[in-house]
């Protein structure tokens, strides 16, 4: 089944993921962390981006991020992507491309989804085995979001602040989010609706951006299957 075109709403959150080509290495030093994440500040500066939580892993990178413009998010990916293969094919004296295609997204049910997402993303190198622990990987925003650390990038998404009165008490209700395990169904649910193009969330918000958007939000319905009692029995 061909991909769903991207779709592209101001004020609603995106999950957005680019991997590297053939999921080779994207990031080869410290600096080049460093040098992403410096210039993602800026382009979401630049576009009206609101970035809410991320994490850049060795081959790809996560973000969540609310864009104040329809087009805000494709503009930040589309500079963001260009400079920073400029760098690394400079740095490294290297050629050619460095992602994977265009970037996979998807808009997230904020009431239903957003605080799933989030912590999605900021256990990703949890579930990878590199730390045990998502505070001990230094390259992602739960160090801004869970810890006493200010991460100037990150926006404070609404879902996030209705956490606590004042941020002491949001960083502490947040890390207790982490005491709970994502059941699988759900990781699921996310991989597919971000590398597929569907909308994540519940009907109500998918019935939503359906008709504001006039695209369909979740995958057409699949024939039966051949192999199943309950297909033979209508036959």
């Amino acid at each position: 089944m061909a991909r769903l075109p991207r779709l592209n709403l101001a004020g609603i959150p995106q999950h957005v993921v680019q991997r590297g080509n053939n999921r080779q290495v994207s990031f080869f030093a410290e600096q080049d962390y460093a040098v992403y994440l410096d210039k993602l500040k800026d382009y979401a500066k630049k576009y009206q981006v609101n970035v809410h939580a991320f994490v850049l892993m060795t081959n790809h990178v996560h973000l969540l991020m609310t864009p104040e413009t329809e087009k805000g998010v494709s503009q930040l990916m589309q500079s963001l992507g260009r400079y920073y293969v400029m760098y690394i094919n400079k740095t490294y004296q290297r050629t050619g491309t460095l992602w994977e295609g265009r970037y996979k997204s998807t808009l997230v049910d904020s009431d239903n989804y957003f605080l799933l997402v989030s912590r999605y993303i900021e256990l990703n190198p949890v579930r990878a085995n590199m730390v045990e622990h998502p505070a001990e990987y230094p390259w992602s925003s739960y160090h801004g979001n869970a810890l006493n650390k200010d991460v100037v990038l990150l926006s404070p998404h609404h879902c996030y602040q209705s956490l606590g009165i004042n941020k002491k008490a949001r960083k502490q209700a947040y890390r207790y989010l982490f005491k709970h395990h994502i059941p699988e169904l759900t990781l699921q649910k996310i991989r597919d609706a971000t590398n597929k193009a569907w909308v994540l969330g519940e009907n109500r918000f998918k019935q939503q951006i359906e008709q504001q958007t006039g695209r369909r939000a979740v995958p057409l319905a699949r024939g039966g299957d051949r192999r199943s009692k309950s297909f033979r029995c209508k036959t």
